[in-house]
């Protein structure tokens, strides 16, 4: 009676000490399957509460460095980091330019070929920002909540593409910092029917701005 009643015992036991010693290769296990950020995944975070980003337009004609302005542009200031983190500005052109007005890009490639874009994005003109000389807004059709990926940097004070201007307005949403010079030179190109550059002027890339 007595042994069989001591081998049940010994067998809870050694089922016990099984556990035991499972139990920090289970738990190694969990924390190795937590998810690794991706690179844009780590730079979205990093720019998320950011209130302002900055980012580097790289053209044909130099470079161009921008203030974008998160707090006061959400909507639009997302919408365009979601663009350049795909690399869809890459190999685009300023497709539309007038002197002493403004210059547009971001929708087009060098062959005039229009891209695909995301989904249209609430217009924020109402956010206080003004057109005014060296800044950036988003492009739209004359429909108020239809602008994408294009964009325009104004090439001077252009008062009646604000809000409560020519019907909604224009939303801006960052500012020219350095390159202001590649701007003017921009604007000073030959251009053909439809204010497009007879050169095409690209946009090689756009990125966010390291630090130094």
């Amino acid at each position: 009676m007595h042994t069989l009643s001591l081998q049940p015992s010994r067998f809870l036991l050694s089922i016990s000490l099984l556990v035991l010693m499972m139990l920090p290769f289970s738990l190694k296990a969990e924390v190795s399957a937590t998810p690794i950020n991706t690179a844009a995944e780590t730079s979205a975070a990093k720019t998320a509460d950011a209130k302002t980003v900055d980012v580097v337009i790289v053209t044909s004609m130099g470079k161009i460095e921008v203030e974008l302005n998160a707090e006061k542009a959400p909507i639009s200031v997302d919408n365009f980091l979601q663009y350049v983190e795909s690399g869809f500005y890459d190999d685009t052109v300023f497709h539309r330019v007038i002197n002493n007005f403004m210059v547009q890009g971001g929708g087009f490639d060098k062959f005039m070929r229009k891209k695909s874009t995301r989904a249209e994005i609430k217009n924020e003109a109402k956010n206080g920002l003004r057109n005014d000389r060296g800044t950036l807004a988003m492009a739209r059709t004359s429909v108020v909540d239809s602008a994408s990926s294009q964009f325009f940097i104004n090439h001077k004070d252009n008062d009646f593409l604000n809000h409560g201007g020519r019907d909604y307005g224009y939303a801006v949403f960052g500012k020219v910092t350095k390159g202001m010079d590649v701007v003017d030179a921009i604007a000073r190109v030959r251009t053909k029917s439809g204010d497009v550059p007879i050169n095409p002027v690209m946009i090689k890339s756009v990125r966010l701005k390291i630090a130094e």
